[in-house]
């Protein structure tokens, strides 16, 4: 029995939806209301904070990138509410070192933007990882490699700028520029 056959029409479970783009966060908590979810929704790390507080949520969806904080934020400070809380943490902008750092706080997945509600359900109710996952025969290029090492250290530096421009020896400018560049893919 999978997860939307589980949950009864009269016991709702509470859901929480934390997305900065506020038409995305809509449509997926009509979707996940129609799934039999009681669903709340916020926009920033405050609101997201007080609303766990009042409802204890089994579950969360958090976006990675909240305006200018980090979702792995709220992983850490909604685990620390509820360490059952299931986390789904989606992002616009998938990295290794976010990923990794999502896990480590406590969330249950990582799905990369776009998704649709079928996959966070799927994802709600994975419970251990897949040794059967295929390992890519292509490496990856200069500019996913330079990417993703960027975002590892930036995670390292707690999402600083400033501190993580001196600790990669570049201009503060420089590494915001491309950090508002997407991730090269593969």
């Amino acid at each position: 029995m999978n997860l939307s056959e589980s949950i009864d029409a009269n016991e709702q479970p509470d859901l929480l939806i934390v997305d900065d783009d506020e038409i995305f966060s809509d449509v997926l908590a009509k979707a996940m209301a129609k799934r039999n979810f009681n669903v709340h929704t916020t926009h920033t790390i405050e609101a997201a904070l007080n609303m766990a507080e009042s409802i204890a949520p089994e579950y969360a969806i958090v976006d990675l990138k909240l305006s200018s904080d980090s979702g792995l934020v709220l992983v850490e400070k909604l685990k620390t509410l509820d360490p059952g809380t299931r986390i789904v943490m989606l992002t616009g902008y998938a990295s290794i070192a976010t990923a990794v750092e999502a896990i480590k706080l406590g969330a249950t997945h990582y799905l990369a933007k776009p998704v649709d509600a079928d996959e966070i359900m799927a994802a709600f109710e994975r419970t251990s990882g897949e040794t059967d996952t295929p390992i890519s025969a292509n490496p990856l290029s200069v500019g996913r490699l330079e990417w993703e090492y960027i975002h590892r250290i930036l995670a390292e530096n707690d999402y600083n700028i400033s501190v993580t421009a001196r600790a990669l020896n570049m201009h503060r400018r420089t590494l915001q520029r491309k950090l508002a560049k997407k991730p090269h893919r593969e």
